[in-house]
């Protein structure tokens, strides 16, 4: 029998870190849906702490989720902890997971804490936790750069006080393969009730090494790991789910434990986690990239035709990558798209929503021949954009384009309400547009990313238009799809200044320093 390692997915806390990839509360729960059917063991849903929106959302969460574990995060101080319980309290199964800084640089220059003060709060913390709970997860933030035998201390401590998981995070991405194995093994063999916990680690890409580094742990004892969906995450990102999972379903051989996970939802829950956040898969990322089965070179085509495992370690089905295509057009009825859309997990909280959803598929139907999933996936992510409380729309949008003419776009918005037009050259049909829009809007917001990716393949794929805007230090991802690329990045531009003109702020979650 081989041991269980335990899937932690952090995607809609510290994938959601990000800059510009905050997520609604509707979108984490579409997401903490499809990481239920993928079979995630625990889903971290947010830092309540963080703002009052994050705290909505993780209770949504915890109301929805039934087959997996709901995680709140929380600092090891009092008020962030009673506040995560109060987040989880819905939960069928909850967990509070607390941390506190143990390297020197941080209690030293972050916390202005000595090490005395540090295993205190750290014990204190897991205790009261423990009040709510009886799933308490401790983590000391940046143990790749902490003190073994202090590390050593602390964790024995937490251990005593009811933690039933201790996450080791490479917070910083700073450790090597070997030395972070190394880590797990003499953390397991040096604290005397080791035997008394789980350990778990959670590791990020800053040189490229978060799954590496995690596979090594777990080679080494750890029988929890943190990561996230498509290794999304702040700054390099985190562990990508599909590759732990992966490798140690594949490498049998070599590793001792196995996951429960549903290897066949990986696709569906990348493409979703994409879709939402605006964060396009590379088409050579491992697993879930566009290239990942695909053979160029004559000899690999030759040698797959002959026997598939001597260019391929895995099969494509095995990961989700099926040709399941939605032909309905614009005959089709509502049974049929509610149909499909239950089968991507896709619901709606009302009749309307549906409706609206519906009439979209008709218009799209119009202009495609053939409606695949990722069109739905798309066109349900704008209904929900539209849900947003809009101050800007876009009405209409004309572009002219022209070989040795500047190119000028008309475009008419209606702005809290009421119709407004401009007219502006630029150096291209896109660029004229948003020079359109700014002429109305004014926003002084500058343009950081421009990214167009096509949904599906063909010469009618819709558009996929990520825009990043950053105004007085806010970061936010604007998102927009057509058929015409042209509307849909005016379509990304508006949502991305909605957003920046939303009332109540959400502070990020990387002012409470997360893990």
């Amino acid at each position: 029998m081989k041991d269980q390692l335990i899937v932690f997915d952090t995607t809609l806390r510290d994938g959601e870190q990000s800059p510009g990839a905050s997520m609604t509360r509707d979108e984490k729960v579409r997401i903490a849906r499809n990481l239920e059917r993928l079979r995630v063991d625990v889903i971290e849903a947010g830092f309540p702490m963080a703002s009052p929106g994050d705290f909505e959302a993780v209770v949504a969460v915890a109301r929805e989720i039934k087959d997996s574990t709901v995680c709140a995060l929380a600092r090891a101080i009092p008020r962030d902890i009673d506040r995560a319980a109060e987040a989880i309290k819905p939960a069928r199964s909850g967990r509070i997971h607390t941390f506190i800084a143990t390297s020197p640089i941080h209690m030293q220059e972050k916390l202005r804490m000595d090490p005395e003060q540090v295993l205190k709060n750290a014990v204190d913390a897991v205790k009261r936790a423990r009040q709510f709970t009886d799933d308490v997860e401790f983590s000391p933030e940046d143990a790749g750069r902490s003190d073994i035998d202090f590390l050593c201390r602390v964790v024995e401590a937490a251990i005593a006080a009811g933690a039933r998981t201790v996450n080791i995070p490479d917070t910083v991405g700073y450790t090597l393969p070997n030395q972070f194995g190394e880590l797990i093994r003499t953390l397991r063999e040096r604290v005397p009730n080791s035997d008394k916990t789980v350990f778990s680690v959670h590791c990020h890409n800053d040189l490229g090494l978060a799954v590496a580094n995690s596979l090594s742990a777990v080679l080494n004892g750890a029988r929890q790991v943190e990561c996230t969906i498509n290794g999304l995450g702040e700054r390099a990102g985190n562990a990508a789910l599909e590759e732990v999972v992966m490798a140690v379903r594949t490498r049998r051989d070599l590793f001792t434990c196995d996951t429960r996970i549903d290897t066949t939802q990986i696709v569906p829950a990348s493409r979703l986690v994409s879709n939402i956040t605006g964060f396009p898969v590379q088409p050579n990322k491992a697993i879930v990239g566009a290239n990942a089965f695909a053979h160029e070179s004559g000899i690999h085509q030759d040698g797959v035709i002959k026997k598939r495992e001597t260019y391929e370690i895995m099969r494509a089905e095995d990961v989700g990558w099926v040709a399941n295509r939605m032909v309905l057009g614009k005959h089709s009825g509502r049974n049929a798209f509610r149909t499909r859309l239950k089968e991507l997990g896709i619901g709606f909280r009302s009749d309307d929503e549906f409706n609206s959803a519906f009439e979209r598929f008709k218009d799209l139907a119009d202009k495609k021949h053939e409606i695949f999933d990722e069109d739905i996936q798309a066109l349900v992510t704008e209904e929900g954009l539209e849900n947003i409380d809009e101050q800007f729309r876009l009405a209409s949008l004309k572009v002219c384009s022209e070989t040795g003419v500047k190119p000028r776009a008309t475009v008419s918005l209606y702005v809290r309400g009421a119709q407004k037009s401009a007219v502006a050259d630029g150096g291209g049909p896109v660029d004229a547009s948003f020079r359109a829009i700014e002429s109305v809007i004014a926003s002084e917001a500058q343009l950081l990313l421009y990214s167009v990716n096509n949904i599906t393949s063909g010469t009618d794929s819709q558009g996929e238009v990520t825009v990043r805007l950053e105004r007085a230090g806010r970061i936010v991802n604007g998102h927009g799809a057509d058929t015409d690329i042209v509307i849909a990045s005016a379509k990304a531009y508006l949502n991305a200044l909605n957003k920046l003109v939303l009332s109540g702020e959400r502070a990020h979650p990387q002012a409470g320093a997360p893990i």
